[in-house]
């Protein structure tokens, strides 16, 4: 959420930064609505000064000789007509105020100064490249094709289907073996090579957790809300519950940064994608995904970024898959996201990259919804910590990029030498 105070000092340098995004913000809306509170805010203030006055007039009778009863029933009527009033003004000023923060609600991040300008994905940035894709002497099938030459491994959507319906999948043997065996040596990496900390989460979080990451209110649709006795949401991510871990909260500097990695499930409904990706795993409504959280210090953000955004890149660079990284553009930015790079994978099957991870600084916007803060040695005050997250990987889509970079001619698959001791030492699935 942005800042009502940068909006009014500086309204229409964040408008013309937002336009970067194709957002246009209303000013002419916020200006009236801020007018409009303000002018409650001073009338209740006047209205209460007024109330002290008349109480006083009830002392000063008094003391000119009235009888209590006398003086305080002079004034009751003034008082009354008061307190009917300033309540109405409280009444208006916090109307006004709620109105604002579901307006603010809903305005999305100002990009960095270094996001691109762009409509979409096509006018991405590419910033890097690592890897050089395989040159086959057969014609490389999709993961799904691979799939179903495995002797001892199965990708199953038919089961899964009659189960649950479209976008699910059901694995078995040496393929459930392999999604596992990524889980545990991303969790085993970041944790033992990159400072981590793991943590485990609930999967079920209350509206209120969304709306800190900014997931709600604008992405409802997205999302699977459970019926019962209470409003909860199966995550759409471990961001989600592991940034709110400091919701409502001021870390003393000892505490920060935070370094989290979180292995979850994650769901989403994934609306207006039907008719792309429908065949396999590349867009499914339950998939894995281990996550990488950081809570720093506002100084450090943009230096984290880039570290964070090389934790993912080592998991592919250790499993051998060539990818690209690409600095999403104003127009392709997330809702909370200022700064985002995206880690695209080689999927043959497709002769293009993919993406497999969004490593993203979203700066103060998380923060300033959730309230996470911490101590400044130097000041001894509460300010907003900085908020940041990247997929450390998408467990479906990196094995999916192992199946097709990994497969051969004879219908195996060589498994990545990272991998193998997580797989009993095999070579091949």
């Amino acid at each position: 959420m942005l800042d009502i105070r940068d909006l009014r000092k500086a309204g229409e340098e964040i408008a013309a930064a937002l336009a970067k995004r194709g957002y246009t913000l209303d000013m002419a809306h916020f200006d009236a609505l801020d007018a409009e509170r303000k002018d409650a805010d001073m009338r209740s203030q006047a209205l209460q000064a007024d109330r002290k006055r008349a109480a006083k007039e009830v002392g000063s009778l008094i003391q000119s000789g009235m009888n209590v009863d006398d003086a305080k029933a002079k004034v009751a009527d003034a008082l009354k007509a008061i307190d009917a009033e300033l309540d109405s003004e409280v009444g208006r000023a916090q109307r006004i105020g709620e109105q604002l923060r579901d307006w603010l609600m809903t305005i999305p991040n100002v990009p960095h100064a270094d996001v691109p300008p762009g409509k979409d994905e096509a006018d991405n940035v590419e910033v890097r490249r690592w890897g050089t894709p395989r040159e086959f002497d057969f014609a490389p099938q999709d993961h799904v094709d691979v799939t179903e030459k495995l002797s001892r491994g199965r990708l199953d959507f038919e089961r899964a289907a009659k189960l649950s319906g479209a976008r699910f999948a059901v694995m078995t043997g040496s393929l459930a073996r392999l999604h596992r065996a990524l889980i545990d040596f991303m969790l085993d990496t970041h944790t033992r090579e990159h400072g981590y900390t793991e943590a485990y989460v609930p999967y079920l979080v209350g509206p209120e957790a969304l709306r800190g990451t900014g997931q709600l209110p604008k992405f409802e649709e997205d999302l699977f809300r459970i019926a019962g006795e209470r409003t909860l949401y199966l995550i759409p991510t471990a961001e989600v519950p592991v940034t709110n871990l400091f919701a409502d909260e001021i870390l003393e500097a000892d505490m920060v940064p935070q370094q989290l990695v979180c292995h979850t499930p994650c769901f989403r409904s994934e609306a207006g994608s039907h008719g792309r990706d429908t065949r396999g795993m590349i867009r499914q409504h339950q998939f894995e995904k281990v996550e990488l959280v950081q809570l720093v210090r506002p100084e450090e953000s943009d230096a984290t970024l880039e570290a964070l955004t090389g934790h993912a890149e080592a998991i592919l660079q250790a499993l051998g898959l060539p990818y690209r990284v690409v600095t999403l553009c104003g127009g392709d930015l997330g809702f909370s996201a200022s700064k985002t790079y995206d880690i695209e994978v080689w999927l043959p099957s497709q002769d293009t990259y993919r993406e497999i991870s969004s490593c993203s600084n979203f700066r103060d916007f998380q923060a300033r919804r959730m309230q996470a803060r911490w101590r400044n040695p130097e000041t001894g005050k509460p300010e907003l910590l900085h908020t940041l997250n990247g997929s450390g990987l998408a467990v479906g889509r990196t094995l999916v990029a192992i199946l097709e970079n990994y497969q051969n001619a004879d219908g195996s698959v060589t498994v990545p030498e990272a991998l193998r001791p997580y797989m009993g030492g095999a070579e091949t699935l």
